[in-house]
């Protein structure tokens, strides 16, 4: 099963299952959440996403897609692990850059880039991805 982890490594994951997808997104949320001007992402199931150690902290608010996103962090180091959106209860959105093996980061490779609109102009579309203006 693939694990994940913070900087600090107080909040640690795993999850089990493929992933339901993998999604660079360029929403302006992605980019303040993750300080770079995208954020990579595995669509995970929820019913095999478990929290191994800590707790981490949330913070909710209404995405740009328009329905309430919750961020999930270590409250010690502040990386961004995961998030929650209401429009799909059975998913988990995790953020790539947490997974703890090299194989498991280059398994990752998006299928397809979000909110295509916002994406900066000195970044091309990544090679045989599906381009969306905004969430599916």
């Amino acid at each position: 099963m693939p694990t994940g982890s913070c900087f600090c490594e107080a909040v640690q994951i795993e999850y089990s299952g493929e992933p339901q997808g993998k999604a660079l997104c360029h929403c302006r949320d992605c980019y303040k959440i993750s300080g770079s001007v995208f954020s990579t992402n595995l669509i995970v199931p929820k019913d095999g996403f478990k929290i191994l150690k800590g707790k981490p902290k949330e913070f909710s608010k209404q995405a740009d897609s328009g329905k309430k996103i919750t961020n999930y962090f270590c409250g010690d180091c502040g990386t961004t692990l995961y998030r929650l959106g209401e429009w799909s209860p059975d998913a988990v959105i995790l953020k790539a850059g947490v997974l703890d093996n090299f194989q498991d980061l280059h398994d990752a490779k998006p299928a397809v880039e979000l909110f295509v609109p916002s994406r900066v102009n000195w970044m091309s579309q990544l090679p045989e991805t599906a381009e969306k203006p905004a969430m599916p």
